[in-house]
């Protein structure tokens, strides 16, 4: 072929000359090959007879690069027969120079081969491959080490420093059980706190999960290896150890690894414990542990997508199955009262952090399992309130309390539903009210219509323990203490609902109606109570006018007053109503109807007693003194009333009139009294 010689002028010979380079090398071809090529080119053009020069040249440049980082890789490399490789420490470890040094060698190995610059060269090429994969064993201990030594481990104190604390509680007093009804629950009496709702983190809480100057190392360490194909290496390197990580911060947080059975087999007590230590765990897992976890992922693995989701997936899969497999065990186990107001707070904390978890996790099994353990806690919810609902319909304690006061029952489950009102949004959404029952509370409230499910469900309730209150006030056989005992009752239960919020979900129509029972209930005490003693200040019977009376009918009917008052006194001195106001009420309504009756019999008849012998023996009190001693009823202390002889003349004790049964049988005490009664007299007499 002949030669051809064009006229060019020295820019144009220079690109001739880079293309025909260009081409050779691209081709990667066989020495042989290669060289019949270089003749073809130069049978075209005298001018290009010194590329074969000119590639070889760029050939051993090449060489030379390549030497040099592969030089770098084997003195890193433990397993290397080069006697100068270390084989005791890492680059990173030894200074972050040489670390730099490390990573250029292998940037210059990867674009050599991606330039196709060795390609042609199979020995080179055989060990450019060798080297990588020397380099990308090293980097992916080196990442593991780097994640593992720059881990952050979780600080509790700035955490809960950061929490907003919600407690519901009431003193140790009101929610103390008898024995009787610990089925109702359990209350902390040394704390006096009856249920912690939990507490809330900040809005700007952030923290960081990996020291910050380790994370411009992993990400250019990840480079790297997802250049050089060991993206699988890299993601499981990072995987498993922010999974052990997560683990370790959910050990932090208390939360340990155990089975439904295990879980199931734990007592009331530390189950609780673990359920708050869970709560707050997944508080702290979806707004903190997660959401770090997410921003760490992408910011060493920013340069892929599809990179960032598995590990960041791969990593919390763990996490969320451990939380995820605790409320499983609580939602399937056994339901008790104790445990609404816990498992509420597991429902409402996993609803508020699902969407979290489903933005960040794409795991579609590991989000179908929240969402199933969400739906298994409100229905472990819902089954629990039914639960509490039967327990107070059916109890049946036959033990009725001595003085009349308010039962464990009553302060145990109005308690229970004035906390339960903290949930009323969540409640409303997981209570549905029959129409059974709500046809069954047409005659209850006119309000019906209006009331949300939540408050149809605590009218139910609320009735159900009224009707139980009514079936054990007849376990009392003195009609007085059985409308005590529900004045009592109904009274606490009004004022529960009156200074909380379930005075706004009963309403002002269902607190009038409870007032109004309290009234009628106050007119049958009296009644049942005083109809007596009222009776012996009749005019009936005596024959005669107030100055002919008979003087025996008389002394009778003072005897049987005295008697009564006495009695009713050393009785009800014993009953307890626990509310200043009603106990006030009480006492004015009975003044009210026996003072003006004793005094008014008193003034038409006690003069032709007063005349004659031991009129004191009949007319023992005044209505002053009758008005001061019903200002013992209520109280709880029990007290008798004592009439001493002193010289034929009857008289009250004065000021020690008033004696402790506790008191009554111990002779020495009352002789010491009646001495400094004597005394206190003798006394005045002086002055």
């Amino acid at each position: 072929m002949a030669t051809t010689t064009t006229s060019l002028g020295a820019g144009g010979e220079d690109r001739v000359m880079a293309t025909a380079q260009q081409i050779v090398k691209s081709l990667n071809t066989p020495k042989e090959v290669r060289e019949d090529m270089l003749l073809i080119f130069s049978s075209f053009d005298n001018r290009l007879s010194n590329i074969s020069d000119l590639i070889n040249d760029d050939s051993n440049k090449t060489s030379v690069r390549f030497d040099a980082a592969e030089k770098v890789i084997l003195r890193w490399d433990s397993s290397s027969s080069n006697p100068d490789a270390s084989r005791h420490s890492l680059p990173w470890e030894d200074s972050p120079d040489e670390a730099a040094e490390y990573l250029s060698a292998v940037d210059e190995i990867l674009q050599l081969v991606v330039d196709m610059s060795i390609r042609s060269n199979n020995e080179i090429m055989d060990r450019a491959e060798t080297a990588i994969q020397m380099a990308m064993s090293r980097l992916e201990d080196e990442f593991r080490l780097i994640l593992i030594r720059n881990t952050v481990p979780l600080d509790l104190d700035r955490l809960y420093g950061s929490i907003r604390r919600v407690s519901l509680s009431f003193a140790a007093n009101e929610g103390e059980i008898d024995e009787e009804f610990e089925s109702f629950g359990e209350v902390d009496s040394e704390r006096g706190c009856f249920h912690e709702r939990g507490a809330s983190l900040g809005d700007d809480l952030c923290v960081d999960l990996i020291n910050a100057d380790a994370v411009v190392e992993l990400k250019e360490i990840a480079d790297r290896m997802i250049r050089s194909g060991y993206e699988k290496e890299c993601v499981q390197g990072y995987s498993n150890v922010r999974r052990d990580a997560l683990d370790e911060c959910l050990v932090i947080l208390g939360v340990e690894k155990l089975s439904i059975e295990e879980v199931q087999k734990i007592e009331w007590r530390a189950l609780d414990e673990k359920m708050k230590k869970w709560i707050q765990a997944v508080k702290i897992s979806a707004r903190v542990l997660l959401n770090g976890e997410k921003r760490l992922c992408d910011q060493i693995f920013n340069g892929s997508d599809s990179i960032k989701e598995i590990c960041f997936n791969e990593t919390a899969k763990g996490c969320m199955m451990q939380l995820m497999n605790f409320g499983e065990a609580v939602a399937i186990g056994k339901r008790s009262s104790e445990k609404l107001f816990r498992i509420l707070d597991m429902y409402d904390v996993l609803a508020d952090a699902l969407p979290d978890f489903e933005m960040m996790v794409i795991d579609e099994f590991v989000c179908s399992e929240a969402k199933g353990v969400l739906a298994g806690l409100g229905d472990a919810a819902k089954g629990t309130f039914v639960e509490f609902e039967n327990a107070v319909k059916n109890e049946a304690s036959k033990k009725p309390m001595q003085k009349g006061e308010i039962h464990p029952l009553t302060r145990y489950v109005m308690n229970y539903v004035k906390l339960l009102v903290d949930y009323s949004e969540t409640l409303n959404s997981l209570l549905e009210c029959d129409e059974d029952e709500a046809d069954g509370l047409q005659n209850e409230d006119s309000e019906l219509d209006t009331m949300t499910p939540f408050a149809k469900r605590l009218l139910l309730l609320i009735s159900s323990l009224e009707s139980n209150l009514e079936e054990k006030s007849k376990l009392y056989e003195d009609g007085a203490l059985h409308c005590t005992f529900l004045m009592n009752n109904i009274l606490y239960i009004v004022q529960k609902v009156k200074d909380s919020e379930l005075g706004k979900l009963l309403g002002d129509n269902w607190v009038r109606k409870r007032r109004g029972q309290i009234r009628q209930y106050a007119t049958s005490y009296l009644r049942a109570c005083w109809t007596k003693a009222l009776n012996c200040l009749k005019d009936e019977g005596i024959g005669g006018s107030s100055n002919n009376a008979s003087k025996v009918a008389l002394k009778e009917r003072f005897k049987s007053f005295n008697a009564c008052f006495e009695e009713i006194y050393r009785i009800q001195t014993a009953w307890k109503v626990p509310d200043s106001q009603l106990r006030e009420e009480l006492r004015i309504s009975i003044s009210e109807k026996v003072i003006p009756a004793y005094r008014s019999f008193m003034g038409r008849f006690g003069s032709q007693l007063e005349s004659g012998r031991h009129a004191g023996k009949y007319i023992k009190y005044t209505p002053e003194d009758l008005e001061n001693y019903l200002l013992d009823l209520f109280e709880g202390s029990p007290l008798v009333l004592h009439h001493m002889r002193r010289k034929g003349k009857e008289k009250s004790l004065g000021p020690f009139q008033v004696w402790p049964c506790s008191l009554e049988k111990n002779c020495f005490l009352q002789e010491a009294f009646i001495k400094c009664d004597r005394m206190s007299n003798q006394a005045g007499k002086n002055v």
